[in-house]
């Protein structure tokens, strides 16, 4: 396959930023498959009751890892591939996510362009809360009790320094009105096809 198809596009920050809809959207304009690690995490769970934010977390891990596992098989192919998820720096958690999505990109000498979703902490904390209600996420994804503000606010901030090689791009959606989405999956396009 040709080189140019060695590209990832991540999409990764802040929760409830609309980093899922980017990345299905992007997916079907440039015919180039996505994943996204609230999904496999639901379809893992789809039999398995989780009774604690621990374990939220333990199968959190595992659907990164299931994620990476699809990820190593599409760029051991030459294959261009979407990921999204709100990725974390080393530090973060006992996964460094962004070392071993860099250690990925390395082996099979691919190109990344990030995308990275930004936003009023507190616009974007009422949208994570307006969307448990609607359960978009599924059982596996819902948010326990003491998911506060405070706790928001200073995981998103967690997120900021996540950051691999390559062109980073940061979009504001505390008015999703006031952003030219055309204009970032256009810059997507040329990123592919460069």
């Amino acid at each position: 396959m040709d080189h140019m198809n060695k590209k990832i596009i991540i999409i990764g920050g802040h929760f409830a930023s609309g980093k899922s809809t980017f990345a299905l959207r992007l997916s079907k304009e440039l015919n180039i498959p996505y994943l996204t690690k609230d999904t496999l995490k639901s379809a893992i769970c789809t039999n398995i009751p989780i009774r604690s934010r621990e374990e939220s977390k333990r199968f959190s891990a595992v659907a990164f890892n299931v994620m990476m596992y699809v990820v190593e098989r599409f760029l051991e192919t030459d294959h261009p591939i979407i990921i999204e998820s709100n990725f974390v720096p080393h530090g973060v958690k006992e996964i460094d996510e962004a070392g071993v999505i860099k250690k990925l990109i390395d082996k099979y000498d691919y190109q990344s362009l990030t995308y990275k979703f930004v936003g009023d902490m507190q616009i974007l904390y009422k949208r994570c809360m307006e969307r448990e209600k609607l359960h978009q996420h599924g059982e596996a994804n819902k948010l326990w009790s003491d998911f506060t503000y405070d706790y928001f606010e200073r995981y998103c901030h967690n997120l900021d320094d996540f950051h691999i090689d390559g062109e980073i791009i940061t979009i504001d959606t505390t008015d999703f009105d006031k952003v030219n989405f055309d204009a970032h999956i256009e810059t997507a396009r040329q990123f592919i096809l460069s």
